[in-house]
């Protein structure tokens, strides 16, 4: 598992036996309206994760091109 996983938008979500979970940071970010509320989500998104990965069997990426990492979270710029 390389340490940035969780937070590329190639992650496809963790495989626990035969099933793939979506990245729980994923749906926090499609759910998201927005507000100060959006950074506990993403914590507790996290978290979930994390755990995700201790009891899983691996990370799926849906990196098939090979680019390797890009952030979900899109950098804001000021005009």
């Amino acid at each position: 598992m390389h340490s940035h996983c969780a937070y590329c938008r190639h992650c496809a979500g963790v495989r626990v036996g035969k099933r793939v979970l979506p990245p729980p940071q994923q749906q926090a970010m499609k759910g998201a309206r927005g507000g100060m509320g959006i950074d506990e989500e993403l914590l507790n998104a996290a978290m979930m994760f994390n755990s995700l990965v201790r009891d899983g069997d691996a990370i799926e990426c849906s990196d098939d091109a090979g680019t390797g990492f890009s952030s979900m979270y899109r950098r804001r710029t000021r005009s």
